[in-house]
């Protein structure tokens, strides 16, 4: 698992650019941009982890769609449904949650992630370019290969969307046949019905997986 922060990286999008970066050029580059994070990190992330952690967390907010990746990841219980459904009140906390979630998410996952990206410097990447037909214009699906020390390379689909500024970015990925953003929202699904609905309770007591097993070491 700790292989998924390597599908978390990407380069950003100038203002100056006239065209936005392609999908595959996005994952192409950006893959380079935070591999050179990680070996510079190599030199210093025991005396200065926040340092590494700030660097990651950098690359990540520019393009990665935390929000999106959030929303879908608390299910039903942010839909467009249940907002319209409830008083002026209810809405107002309701943006309030999603907006603590969302924090919780993109400062967790870097945090989580970012321990096990060390280990795979230097590994070699390959993205494979998409299909013309699989991409309708808003959404496709890239794949990557790391090789790692096996000898199969693990597979990466990122799943990416378009913007309204109609740049690229991450809203789930896949590693080998494990859904992250299916993972987290089971998680979130199980806690919900734990603390009996009180989405407060869930994103204060919120742990990824790999956080959990931190904790009991």
């Amino acid at each position: 698992m700790m292989v998924l922060i390597l599908t978390m990286g990407f380069v950003p999008v100038s203002a100056a650019v006239t065209e936005p970066l392609s999908a595959y050029q996005v994952i192409e580059h950006s893959t380079e941009r935070i591999m050179a994070i990680v070996e510079d990190a190599d030199a210093y992330v025991e005396q200065d982890p926040e340092r590494y952690y700030s660097e990651l967390q950098v690359v990540l907010d520019e393009v990665v769609d935390f929000g999106g990746f959030s929303r879908a990841v608390m299910g039903p219980y942010a839909s467009s449904k249940r907002y319209k459904s409830m008083s002026s009140e209810g809405r107002k906390e309701l943006r309030l949650q999603v907006e603590q979630f969302t924090e919780v998410m993109r400062l967790g996952l870097v945090r989580t992630y970012g321990k096990g990206l060390i280990a795979f410097g230097g590994s070699k990447t390959e993205v494979q370019k998409p299909d013309a037909k699989a991409d309708d214009g808003r959404k496709t699906a890239i794949t990557q290969y790391i090789h790692g020390d096996g000898a199969e390379p693990y597979e990466i689909q990122y799943q990416m969307r378009k913007n309204k500024q109609g740049q690229w970015q991450l809203r789930n990925l896949i590693v080998e046949t494990i859904n992250l953003g299916l993972i987290y929202r089971n998680q979130f699904q199980a806690a919900a019905k734990d603390h009996e609905g009180d989405l407060n309770a869930v994103i204060a007591n919120w742990t990824t997986p790999e956080e959990a097993d931190t904790l009991g070491e």
